[in-house]
């Protein structure tokens, strides 16, 4: 199964729904364009993992791009619904002291107000 994405907007948060695997190769690049596009629009982004079934060592390499896309934007960059796995990954590679981990919506779209200034 590759990589879905969707998009939608919530309190001037973009939240991108993200359904399948994200490995090496198209899925790697449905995740880069879609978050590039987004920034171009917003700099406040919410990565929602929830049907993330699988992330391997390029996807994980794919999640820290997004995070610099966006800090060199000047934006933010979170994580929603995070799957076990994947928390244990961050955490193993310290990737989790990169992203704001949140497993509930509305405290995600909270921390960007807060961070925001407003």
């Amino acid at each position: 199964m590759t990589l879905s994405a969707s998009t939608r907007s919530s309190r001037g948060v973009t939240i991108i729904d993200l359904a399948g695997r994200i490995t090496l190769g198209e899925s790697a690049i449905v995740l880069r364009d879609t978050v590039r596009r987004e920034a171009d629009k917003n700099t406040r982004i919410l990565l929602n993992l929830a049907e993330v079934n699988f992330v391997d060592s390029a996807g994980l390499g794919e999640l820290v791009g997004c995070y610099t896309t966006m800090l060199n934007r000047r934006g933010f960059v979170r994580l929603l619904n995070v799957q076990p796995r994947l928390k244990e990954l961050l955490k193993m590679t310290r990737l989790y002291t990169l992203f704001e981990v949140y497993d509930n919506e509305q405290a995600a779209l909270d921390s960007f107000a807060v961070s925001s200034g407003g």
